[in-house]
Protein backbone atom coordinates (compact mmCIF):
# COMPACT_ATOMS: atom_id res chain seq x y z
CA UNK A 1 0.00 0.00 0.00
CA UNK A 2 1.47 3.54 -0.80
CA UNK A 3 1.74 6.26 1.46
CA UNK A 4 -1.42 7.90 -0.84
CA UNK A 5 -3.47 5.04 -0.33
CA UNK A 6 -2.97 5.05 3.92
CA UNK A 7 -3.55 8.75 3.64
CA UNK A 8 -6.82 7.97 2.08
CA UNK A 9 -7.73 5.22 3.87
CA UNK A 10 -6.80 7.53 6.88
CA UNK A 11 -9.02 10.36 6.10
CA UNK A 12 -11.72 7.85 5.07
CA UNK A 13 -12.03 6.48 8.46
CA UNK A 14 -11.47 9.70 10.15
CA UNK A 15 -14.09 11.21 8.40
CA UNK A 16 -16.68 8.42 8.30
CA UNK A 17 -16.10 7.51 11.84
CA UNK A 18 -17.27 11.55 13.02
CA UNK A 19 -20.17 11.05 10.65
CA UNK A 20 -21.17 8.11 12.14
CA UNK A 21 -20.53 9.25 15.73
CA UNK A 22 -22.10 12.45 15.71
CA UNK A 23 -25.50 11.18 14.36
CA UNK A 24 -25.14 12.33 10.80
CA UNK A 25 -27.04 9.13 9.80
CA UNK A 26 -29.93 7.87 11.95
CA UNK A 27 -29.19 4.48 13.69
CA UNK A 28 -30.15 1.82 11.35
CA UNK A 29 -29.47 3.66 8.27
CA UNK A 30 -28.35 2.13 5.23
CA UNK A 31 -24.89 3.97 3.81
CA UNK A 32 -24.93 4.53 0.09
CA UNK A 33 -21.09 4.10 -0.79
CA UNK A 34 -21.38 6.94 -3.51
CA UNK A 35 -23.06 9.29 -1.47
CA UNK A 36 -20.60 8.76 1.68
CA UNK A 37 -18.15 8.99 -0.57
CA UNK A 38 -18.82 12.49 -2.09
CA UNK A 39 -19.66 13.61 1.22
CA UNK A 40 -16.12 12.94 2.21
CA UNK A 41 -14.20 13.70 -0.76
CA UNK A 42 -12.62 10.47 -1.33
CA UNK A 43 -12.63 7.03 -3.71
CA UNK A 44 -15.05 4.46 -3.15
CA UNK A 45 -12.04 1.65 -2.36
CA UNK A 46 -10.56 3.46 0.79
CA UNK A 47 -14.48 4.14 2.12
CA UNK A 48 -14.94 0.32 1.86
CA UNK A 49 -11.63 -0.05 3.66
CA UNK A 50 -12.98 2.30 6.50
CA UNK A 51 -16.18 0.60 6.25
CA UNK A 52 -14.72 -2.88 7.23
CA UNK A 53 -13.34 -1.26 9.86
CA UNK A 54 -16.05 0.13 11.70
CA UNK A 55 -18.23 -3.03 10.71
CA UNK A 56 -14.71 -4.44 13.23
CA UNK A 57 -15.22 -1.91 15.72
CA UNK A 58 -19.23 -2.25 16.05
CA UNK A 59 -20.13 1.35 14.82
CA UNK A 60 -21.39 -0.46 11.47
CA UNK A 61 -22.92 -3.95 10.32
CA UNK A 62 -23.09 -5.85 7.90
CA UNK A 63 -26.81 -6.62 5.45
CA UNK A 64 -27.02 -9.81 4.25
CA UNK A 65 -27.93 -7.92 0.61
CA UNK A 66 -25.18 -6.23 0.54
CA UNK A 67 -23.43 -3.18 2.00
CA UNK A 68 -24.07 -1.78 5.63
CA UNK A 69 -26.35 0.11 7.86
CA UNK A 70 -25.01 2.26 11.13
CA UNK A 71 -25.46 -0.22 14.36
CA UNK A 72 -27.42 1.37 17.03
CA UNK A 73 -26.87 0.18 20.89
CA UNK A 74 -29.42 -0.27 23.80
CA UNK A 75 -28.73 1.54 27.13
CA UNK A 76 -28.02 -2.21 28.16
CA UNK A 77 -25.63 -2.28 25.76
CA UNK A 78 -23.16 0.60 26.61
CA UNK A 79 -23.36 -1.03 29.86
CA UNK A 80 -22.37 -3.91 28.81
CA UNK A 81 -20.03 -2.41 26.90
CA UNK A 82 -18.13 -0.76 29.88
CA UNK A 83 -18.35 -4.10 31.97
CA UNK A 84 -16.72 -5.92 29.15
CA UNK A 85 -13.88 -3.04 29.41
CA UNK A 86 -13.66 -3.67 32.93
CA UNK A 87 -13.03 -7.40 32.48
CA UNK A 88 -10.55 -6.91 29.83
CA UNK A 89 -8.24 -3.66 31.60
CA UNK A 90 -8.93 -5.41 35.15
CA UNK A 91 -7.28 -8.66 33.31
CA UNK A 92 -4.24 -6.54 32.07
CA UNK A 93 -4.02 -4.98 35.66
CA UNK A 94 -3.97 -8.54 37.08
CA UNK A 95 -1.73 -9.95 34.23
CA UNK A 96 0.91 -7.02 34.77
CA UNK A 97 1.08 -7.36 38.39
CA UNK A 98 1.87 -10.99 38.31
CA UNK A 99 4.01 -10.82 35.11
CA UNK A 100 6.16 -7.18 36.40
CA UNK A 101 6.20 -4.29 34.04
CA UNK A 102 9.02 -3.04 32.53
CA UNK A 103 10.24 0.00 34.14
CA UNK A 104 10.33 2.54 31.97
CA UNK A 105 6.44 2.05 31.55
CA UNK A 106 5.86 2.25 34.74
CA UNK A 107 7.67 5.44 35.24
CA UNK A 108 5.42 7.09 32.22
CA UNK A 109 2.42 6.07 33.91
CA UNK A 110 3.24 7.80 37.25
CA UNK A 111 4.47 10.79 35.15
CA UNK A 112 1.08 10.81 33.53
CA UNK A 113 -0.87 10.40 37.27
CA UNK A 114 1.40 13.84 37.99
CA UNK A 115 0.23 15.72 35.28
CA UNK A 116 -3.55 14.10 36.27
CA UNK A 117 -2.80 15.18 39.41
CA UNK A 118 -1.86 18.99 38.11
CA UNK A 119 -5.06 19.07 36.20
CA UNK A 120 -6.98 18.51 38.62
CA UNK A 121 -6.01 20.94 41.01
CA UNK A 122 -5.90 23.77 39.12
CA UNK A 123 -6.62 26.80 39.91
CA UNK A 124 -9.91 27.53 38.09
CA UNK A 125 -11.08 23.88 39.71
CA UNK A 126 -10.02 21.63 36.73
CA UNK A 127 -8.25 21.58 33.35
CA UNK A 128 -10.87 19.54 31.69
CA UNK A 129 -8.69 19.08 28.39
CA UNK A 130 -5.55 18.25 30.44
CA UNK A 131 -7.40 15.30 32.45
CA UNK A 132 -8.76 14.20 29.21
CA UNK A 133 -5.67 13.68 27.80
CA UNK A 134 -3.50 12.48 30.37
CA UNK A 135 -6.16 10.02 31.54
CA UNK A 136 -6.36 8.79 28.16
CA UNK A 137 -2.66 8.05 27.76
CA UNK A 138 -2.75 6.32 31.41
CA UNK A 139 -5.68 3.81 30.04
CA UNK A 140 -3.44 3.45 27.03
CA UNK A 141 -0.40 2.58 29.46
CA UNK A 142 -2.39 0.07 31.26
CA UNK A 143 -3.04 -1.90 28.36
CA UNK A 144 0.00 -2.38 27.38
CA UNK A 145 1.82 -3.13 30.58
CA UNK A 146 1.31 -7.05 30.20
CA UNK A 147 3.30 -6.71 27.18
CA UNK A 148 0.06 -8.58 25.30
CA UNK A 149 -0.86 -7.79 21.35
CA UNK A 150 -4.01 -9.45 22.34
CA UNK A 151 -5.19 -7.75 25.12
CA UNK A 152 -4.03 -4.31 23.98
CA UNK A 153 -6.11 -4.48 20.84
CA UNK A 154 -8.97 -5.46 22.67
CA UNK A 155 -9.16 -2.84 25.08
CA UNK A 156 -8.67 -0.29 22.27
CA UNK A 157 -11.61 -2.08 20.43
CA UNK A 158 -13.96 -1.90 23.32
CA UNK A 159 -13.10 2.03 23.74
CA UNK A 160 -13.85 2.70 20.39
CA UNK A 161 -17.85 1.70 21.01
CA UNK A 162 -19.91 4.77 22.16
CA UNK A 163 -19.35 6.04 25.65
CA UNK A 164 -17.37 3.06 26.56
CA UNK A 165 -14.29 4.58 26.94
CA UNK A 166 -12.37 5.70 29.94
CA UNK A 167 -12.64 9.65 28.47
CA UNK A 168 -16.32 10.01 28.23
CA UNK A 169 -16.57 12.78 29.32
CA UNK A 170 -18.28 16.31 28.12
CA UNK A 171 -16.57 19.54 28.64
CA UNK A 172 -19.99 21.37 29.69
CA UNK A 173 -19.50 19.12 32.80
CA UNK A 174 -16.45 20.35 34.32
CA UNK A 175 -18.09 23.12 35.99
CA UNK A 176 -20.34 20.85 37.91
CA UNK A 177 -18.63 19.98 41.63
CA UNK A 178 -19.94 16.60 41.65
CA UNK A 179 -18.37 15.96 38.68
CA UNK A 180 -14.68 16.99 39.67
CA UNK A 181 -15.14 15.21 42.76
CA UNK A 182 -15.62 11.36 40.49
CA UNK A 183 -12.35 12.64 38.49
CA UNK A 184 -10.46 13.33 41.90
CA UNK A 185 -11.99 9.68 42.94
CA UNK A 186 -11.18 8.07 39.93
CA UNK A 187 -7.79 9.47 40.27
CA UNK A 188 -7.16 8.13 43.76
CA UNK A 189 -8.34 4.76 42.32
CA UNK A 190 -5.50 5.07 39.44
CA UNK A 191 -3.12 5.21 42.14
CA UNK A 192 -4.20 2.19 44.03
CA UNK A 193 -4.44 0.17 40.36
CA UNK A 194 -0.68 1.25 40.06
CA UNK A 195 0.60 0.45 43.84
CA UNK A 196 -1.53 -2.59 43.63
CA UNK A 197 0.87 -3.84 40.38
CA UNK A 198 3.85 -2.25 41.81
CA UNK A 199 2.91 -4.48 44.86
CA UNK A 200 2.19 -7.98 42.82
CA UNK A 201 -1.18 -7.92 43.84
CA UNK A 202 -2.53 -9.45 41.07
CA UNK A 203 -6.13 -10.15 42.72
CA UNK A 204 -6.22 -6.77 43.92
CA UNK A 205 -5.39 -4.82 40.91
CA UNK A 206 -7.77 -6.77 38.98
CA UNK A 207 -10.71 -5.62 41.13
CA UNK A 208 -9.66 -1.85 41.80
CA UNK A 209 -9.37 -1.80 37.79
CA UNK A 210 -12.96 -3.42 37.39
CA UNK A 211 -14.31 -1.39 39.78
CA UNK A 212 -12.54 1.67 38.07
CA UNK A 213 -14.08 0.73 34.71
CA UNK A 214 -17.68 1.42 35.90
CA UNK A 215 -16.82 5.23 36.66
CA UNK A 216 -18.08 5.31 33.16
CA UNK A 217 -21.69 3.78 33.18
CA UNK A 218 -22.12 6.50 36.24
CA UNK A 219 -21.19 8.91 33.72
CA UNK A 220 -23.25 8.00 31.25
CA UNK A 221 -26.36 7.73 33.65
CA UNK A 222 -25.70 11.40 35.04
CA UNK A 223 -25.66 12.52 31.35
CA UNK A 224 -29.33 10.33 30.42
CA UNK A 225 -31.18 11.04 33.87
CA UNK A 226 -29.73 13.90 35.35
CA UNK A 227 -28.37 16.24 32.89
CA UNK A 228 -30.05 15.66 29.67
CA UNK A 229 -29.92 18.78 28.05
CA UNK A 230 -25.92 17.89 27.74
CA UNK A 231 -26.36 14.87 25.68
CA UNK A 232 -27.21 16.81 22.16
CA UNK A 233 -22.89 17.46 22.10
CA UNK A 234 -22.16 13.74 23.35
CA UNK A 235 -20.25 12.07 20.90
CA UNK A 236 -22.13 8.61 20.19
CA UNK A 237 -25.08 9.21 21.99
CA UNK A 238 -27.33 9.48 19.27
CA UNK A 239 -26.54 5.64 18.07
CA UNK A 240 -27.88 4.81 21.68
CA UNK A 241 -32.14 3.90 21.42
CA UNK A 242 -34.15 5.85 24.43
CA UNK A 243 -35.58 2.25 25.26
Amino acid sequence: MTDRNLSQLDRALLGLRSLVMSGAFSGGQRLSEVAVANQLGTSRTPLRQAMDRLVAEGLLERIETGGCRVATFTRQDIADAIEIRGVIEGTAARMAAERGVDANLLESANAVLDLIDIAIAHPDGLDFDSYVTHNARFHQLLAEFPRSPLIRREIERMTLLPLASPSSFLSEQAGIPDFIESLRHAQRQHRAIMEAIANREGTRAEALAREHARLALINFNYLTEAQPILTKNVPGLALVSST
